[in-house]
């Protein structure tokens, strides 16, 4: 059960009913997250206008999802893992040993994704104080300044989803039952 009511349409501040009737229609669903975030109209708006922003920055759909299932597995957040594991496979069609590599936090099998999980979790680890050969490792890659920046909006996204779902304990939905992840202890 969750720690923070997960609203639902009806529930919902009137605020924050277009998000989740969007989201419905979108997904089928309202995933928890959503449900929790409702809770504050301006979280619940915040997590879904940065989302669509994010979505056109550089990044392809396979490095933003690096991104966020690594953001989400350092912040242990287990909601947002599957989440985005759904996002890889459904929408990415992204290949299972990529999307296992980033969940597990192993070697993944493209270099420049490894890169990009490698810099994300430095950023995070660092709190943004990367060191220059970790910087350099991530520009050698082939990524330039605006992906350094768009890193950190990436991880900024995720922080506020994440630290929503750890602190709520959202239940997970059963459209994501297959995509379950475990913090390991």
């Amino acid at each position: 059960m969750s720690r923070i009511t997960v609203q639902n349409i009806e529930s919902a501040p009137a605020a924050s009913r277009p998000y989740l009737e969007k989201a419905k229609a979108k997904n089928g669903f309202i995933p928890n997250l959503l449900g929790v975030l409702a809770n504050a109209p301006t979280a619940i708006e915040t997590y879904l206008t940065v989302t669509e922003i994010n979505s056109r920055g550089s990044f392809s759909l396979a490095e933003r999802e690096v991104v966020q299932i690594t953001a989400a597995v350092n912040h242990r957040c287990s909601f947002c893992v599957a989440g985005h594991t759904a996002i890889a496979y459904k929408q990415g069609k992204l290949p299972e040993d990529l999307v296992e590599g980033v969940r597990q936090q192993t070697t993944l099998p493209d270099a420049k994704l490894e890169a990009l999980a490698a810099f994300t979790r430095a950023l995070i680890r660092s709190k943004g104080a990367v060191s220059e050969a970790e910087l350099a490792a991530f520009k050698a890659a082939g990524y330039g300044e605006q992906q350094v920046i768009e890193v950190i909006l990436g991880v900024a996204l995720a922080t506020l989803c994440n630290f929503s779902n750890v602190l709520a304990d959202t239940e997970l939905n059963p459209e994501l039952a297959a995509y379950r992840w475990q913090a390991q202890t």
